[in-house]
């Protein structure tokens, strides 16, 4: 009989240990998100963005696979054109004993397929052996939740923090919790489909025995529980649904093909990069901003995109104009920067905008978000007619109309300015919105209140697509009024 060869302990080539500043690869669907290293791991880097996120809290910030007591190699690494698929592929270090190899490097393959689901991390590991003996080895995962709010994650200090104990595990199953100082609590539950050799909280062991070519797999299922249980799902039954979305729910029906196979993967990789940040709200499809410390609804990037994007997928803007006029400001409230018939700025998830620690709960200081929605509008009807959706719309272009002219203009000088009402929200409310970003030629920072240029031509945009639409809707006095107030914008700002 072939000796059996063990894999626990001799090895004399490591796999690279730098960890940091390496690219990443990500993942995302719904409110979830997923930021890993190349080897698909997350590692508990300090100061680091690995993780899995759902709802603006990180659910693992360290899951790490190890072959033995080392990484292993890493041979390639990919997300699938779709983005729905993260594939990674590893293979053992040479393996040595009394300075012979027993075990070539290369060896042993393990290929590392991921998927997301709202709410879930679901991983499929297949372990091959391709050398001439049977081989033992042991398949360690360590794993942690921190359960940190994005905002934390991003470098914001919290005085006080919730309690994170409770944690537990059985034959098939471990479950992370942390109870957050809104009284929710919050879980990572991993879930394993055979049961490990040795697991306690924090580690899961899988003692791996395979003839030659043979071939074994783990799944992994974790969820990302807020107060209630998740379902559980299954690795084929997710890959089954994403393969569907992709061909049913594919947003934009538009194919661009050229004679240039450059342009035409650049064109594919962005349809699909924006496909992977549309996300379902209850105000319709919406594209999230931008992963990992943006991925959530802002109003000025959703209209923006939605802009860019009309040509050939109209329902992007018609899901952004929904959900902004579903979260449009009815009253004021200085905390929030809110204001009658203003539009968002952005909103979050979380326990920190929960316990108002941030005021981006539903945030609303920015002063260009409010005109470019209704020139999204008028941008939206010119393209598809749809009026019976305008009709259903123009309250809430009236009220972001009557915010223009009052709580916009508090001066009456004809230009849109800001100053923030929170103490805590955004200085600068354009999309210049850093802090020292507006100054004077000597350098000196510009004191609000603020009038920035490009944001009198979104209202010159707004005033001009108001006119439009209320000629469209028999508004004979509007239609003049608009026009003319638009005019008078243009003749003031030269």
């Amino acid at each position: 009989m072939a000796e059996l060869v063990s894999l626990e302990e001799h090895f004399a080539i490591v796999a690279d240990s730098d960890r940091s500043g390496s690219p990443r690869r990500v993942l995302k669907h719904g409110d979830t998100f997923g930021v890993f290293d190349l080897h698909g791991d997350v590692l508990p880097l300090e100061n680091g963005e690995l993780g899995l996120y759902h709802a603006g809290t990180r659910f693992l910030s360290r899951f790490e696979l190890l072959l033995g007591r080392r990484r292993p190699l890493l041979l390639s690494s990919t997300i699938s054109e779709d983005n729905t698929i993260l594939a990674v592929d590893l293979t053992n270090p040479d393996v040595v004993r009394d300075g012979h190899v027993l075990v070539p490097r290369g060896s042993i393959h393990i290929f590392r397929a991921r998927i997301l689901r709202n709410g879930h991390s679901l991983e499929r590991i297949r372990i091959t052996n391709h050398s001439r003996h049977p081989i033992q080895t042991p398949l360690a995962f360590h794993f942690n939740a921190d359960f940190c709010d994005v905002f934390e994650v991003r470098g914001t200090r919290r005085e006080r923090r919730g309690r994170r104990d409770g944690d537990s595990a059985t034959s098939d199953h471990s479950i992370l919790r942390y109870e957050g100082l809104d009284g929710i609590e919050r879980r990572t539950v991993i879930r394993w489909n055979r049961e490990p050799s040795r697991s306690d909280n924090g580690a899961a062991v899988f003692s791996i025995t395979l003839a030659p070519e043979e071939v074994t797999e783990i799944e992994i299922a974790i969820a990302c529980e807020v107060g209630e249980r998740a379902p559980v799902v299954r690795f084929s039954d997710v890959l089954e649904q994403s393969r569907q979305d992709t061909s049913t729910h594919d947003i934009c029906k538009c194919r661009v093909v050229s004679s240039n196979d450059s342009l035409n993967r650049w064109f594919n990789r962005s349809a699909a990069d924006l496909n992977m940040m549309l996300t379902d709200t209850p105000g319709g499809v919406y594209p999230y901003a931008g992963i990992p410390w943006f991925s959530t609804p802002f109003g000025r990037d959703g209209i923006i995109t939605a802009l860019e994007t009309l040509w050939a997928a109209p329902d992007i803007a018609r899901g952004v104009l929904e959900f902004l006029a579903s979260t449009q400001a009815t009253a004021h409230d200085e905390a929030q920067d809110a204001e009658p018939g203003k539009i968002l700025h952005e909103t979050r998830q979380g326990e920190m905008a929960a316990l108002h620690e941030i005021p981006f709960g539903k945030y609303y200081g920015s002063a260009d978000s409010t005109p470019l929605f209704v020139a999204l509008a008028a941008a939206y009807f010119e393209r598809t007619a749809d009026r019976e959706f305008i009709d259903t719309l123009w309250p809430h272009i009236l009220a972001a109309l009557d915010w223009m002219d009052r709580s916009g203009d508090r001066d009456d000088d004809g230009f849109i300015e800001y100053e923030r009402q929170s103490l805590t929200g955004l200085v600068q409310q354009g999309w210049k919105d850093s802090c020292d970003s507006v100054f004077h030629a000597d350098g000196a920072l510009a004191d609000p209140p603020i009038a920035l240029c490009e944001i009198q031509g979104y209202a010159y945009q707004a005033w001009h697509g108001a006119a439009r639409l209320a000629r469209a809707r028999g508004h004979l006095k509007e239609n003049r009024d608009w026009r003319a107030r638009a005019l008078r914008l243009r003749s003031r700002f030269d």
